[in-house]
């Protein structure tokens, strides 16, 4: 869940909507930050069933599992690219591996490790030989299979397999998983409106 940035009611004609004044509008961007930072980048319902998905960072904020494999996997293969310097036997093979792993980890669930930081770190190694070993073309094919990687899985979307089975599902109420983000949301909501009726 997220919240548009209010700035562009600021600037907005008189005639298509009530002008605020910038700082108010600014304010209320602030406070929309401020009040969805905790779940900004989990990425996932924060529920029980989805805690193997995220990484907890203190006693409220949650980040996603599967992006910090693949981040991490990113800069450690992009490191060793510059400081092993590998053959092209080895930029192609790494490729074959993070390929090989990034389509099977768009059909079955695999452990992060395997279906995020390896193809990640193989991607990477190859993307690196744009500045190591540019006649290679081992980067251009990286380029292609991790863009077209990433098109596929924002096509598919994110696996909600344990929804399926959830008994929250049935019930009105906002489930756990989305409870604390709608209870800031409203929150927000209430905060915003004494801003807005204040100016």
């Amino acid at each position: 869940m997220s919240v548009a940035p209010l700035t562009e009611l600021a600037e907005a004609p008189r005639f298509a909507s009530p002008r605020l004044p910038r700082d108010v509008a600014r304010a209320l961007d602030r406070l929309a930050r401020r009040a969805h930072a905790f779940h900004r980048f989990a990425h996932h319902p924060l529920c029980a069933r989805y805690a193997s998905e995220l990484i907890r960072l203190g006693r409220r904020e949650r980040v996603c599992r599967g992006c910090v494999a693949l981040g991490t996997g990113f800069l450690v293969g992009w490191s060793l690219a510059f400081t092993l310097e590998p053959s092209v036997g080895v930029l192609y093979g790494s490729l074959a591996v993070a390929a090989a792993l990034g389509i099977a980890s768009l059909l079955v669930r695999l452990p992060k490790l395997l279906g995020r930081f390896v193809p990640a770190l193989g991607f990477a190694l190859a993307l690196a030989s744009l500045f190591t070993d540019f006649r290679s073309y081992a980067w251009l094919a990286s380029a292609c299979g991790f863009g077209l990687g990433f098109l596929v899985y924002r096509r598919r979307g994110p696996s909600r397999t344990p929804c399926a089975s959830c008994p929250e599902r049935l019930e009105p109420a906002p489930c756990s998983g989305f409870a604390r983000i709608v209870r800031r949301e409203r929150a927000f909501q209430r905060a915003a409106r004494k801003l807005i009726d204040a100016a």
